[in-house]
């Protein structure tokens, strides 16, 4: 079969792998329908080390049940399924605190023996716990938006909910990437009285106000949170989501956090120091976040998906076939596209 693979720096291939089979009696082998290049693969794109050697790519994927082992119930043959960023046996202490991301039998795609989700089929590991069955046809117009379910969608959501967004509360968006508009959609799905994006990205930013965006601050640094207080009588919001961001980013969500707020930060790291210096502390300011146990989610987020109340597949602006996955990398990486979605 045809997957993705990464060599280094802007050195994405597709080539032929040994085609996914079971291995465990816990596994299940699932034909890719769609799959997606999330913005944590930029960082590699942008900087990995040549090597002789490639590792597969791509933890996002929806697809086909093709066959199952002998230990998984639930799933059948036919089925279309949603795979979350990371697979679990969703039975283990840590899952069952809804931290499936900690799973002790889990593990992430692409790791050493493990497909990636930029294929044409994958071997799914713990294939009962990690797979949520969609009552949609494979040729359904809804699968865009339910691809987002297995990452973007319940991180954002994740963004939200650990930051105590709800009725009432004011929220600050950093970053309009597609988790950064999943976080909007997510706060305005719980209800949030006022939602601030801050980004300078028109089409991006358009559509977060049609995602429920109140405010768009284009301005940065300084001047960004100058422009925030302003909008908020001087106050700051109550929530401030920062998504994906560098170091700048994380500065600015303490410059706009209300006194007694909350400041939640989500995706791959990319500073490993927290500016939260005893000025920050003085005003009561909570930090949270972390990586969003998206299994932990799926089940609640996917009514709304099914009834078209949200359509987070809007975050997709371009798809390739998987012979061209490289030029989709190369899109998101020049900022031509927001999100590439990859059709096998």
């Amino acid at each position: 079969m045809r997957a993705t693979l990464i060599y280094g720096a802007g050195d994405v291939r597709v080539e032929d792998v040994p085609d996914a089979r079971l291995r465990e009696p816990t596994d299940a082998v699932v034909r890719v329908l769609r799959s997606c290049v999330c913005g944590s693969d930029l960082w590699p794109f942008g900087s990995r080390p040549a090597s002789a050697h490639g590792d597969r790519m791509g933890h996002e994927f929806l697809g086909v049940v093709e066959e199952v082992g002998s230990a998984v119930s639930g799933l059948t043959a036919g089925d279309v399924v949603v795979a979350p960023f990371v697979w679990a046996d969703n039975t283990c202490d840590f899952c069952a605190e809804g931290l499936q991301t900690s799973c002790r039998h889990g593990g992430n795609w692409g790791a050493p023996d493990v497909d990636g989700g930029q294929g044409e089929a994958v071997r799914v590991p713990q294939a009962q716990g990690t797979l949520v069955r969609l009552p949609v046809a494979e040729d359904s117009a809804l699968l865009p938006s339910l691809l987002t379910l297995s990452d973007v969608l319940p991180t954002g959501h994740h963004c939200a909910v650990t930051a105590g967004v709800g009725p009432r509360t004011t929220v600050t968006v950093i970053g309009d990437g597609a988790v950064g508009l999943s976080a909007v959609l997510a706060a305005k799905r719980l209800g949030a009285e006022r939602i601030l994006l801050m980004g300078r990205h028109a089409d991006r930013t358009d559509l977060g106000r049609e995602f429920g965006a109140t405010d768009v601050v284009a301005e940065r640094g300084a001047a960004g949170v100058e422009r925030v207080r302003e909008l908020t009588g001087g106050d700051g919001t109550h929530a401030v989501l920062e998504c994906v961001g560098t170091l700048p980013a994380i500065e600015t969500a303490f410059g706009v956090v209300r006194d007694g707020g909350a400041v939640s930060r989500v995706g791959v790291p990319q500073y490993s120091e927290v500016p939260m210096d005893f000025g920050v502390f003085l005003r009561n300011v909570t930090l949270t976040g972390g990586v969003a146990p998206a299994r932990a989610y799926i089940d609640e987020l996917l009514p709304a998906v099914l009834d078209g109340v949200i359509q987070p597949g809007k975050v997709f602006d371009r798809t390739v076939s998987l012979d061209k996955v490289a030029d989709g990398y190369r899109a998101m990486a020049d900022r031509t596209a927001l999100k590439v979605l990859v059709q096998p």
